[in-house]
């Protein structure tokens, strides 16, 4: 598939792109040539390397609230809500935005 960055970008998309240093350039020519999936797992990786690194303490929190979460659960303390409420509720929600 032979894209050219231009055929994708107008206005001030193509502007910033002339704002891109020349090695930006290039490497987003290339990057544009690659197929779907490629294309879509670069834009990830890229994404993620704007995060930096990972909070250690959010990810041993997280860890923590699923395992109180699971124990609330296996024990009987929170029964939970029936699936179609949940989802219900959700619809509603979204309807409101």
């Amino acid at each position: 598939m032979d894209v050219s960055c231009s055929a994708l970008l107008d206005g001030a998309l193509r502007e910033r792109r002339e704002e891109m240093s020349k090695a930006g350039q290039k490497v987003l020519d290339e990057a544009l040539q690659l197929g779907l999936s490629e294309r879509a797992e670069l834009a990830a990786e890229l994404l993620a390397s704007l995060d930096g690194a990972p909070d250690e303490d959010a990810e041993a929190a997280w860890a923590a609230e699923v395992e109180r979460r699971a124990a609330r659960a296996r024990s009987g303390e929170d029964p939970g809500k029936p699936w179609a409420d949940v989802r219900d509720a959700a619809k509603d929600a979204l309807s409101k935005r």
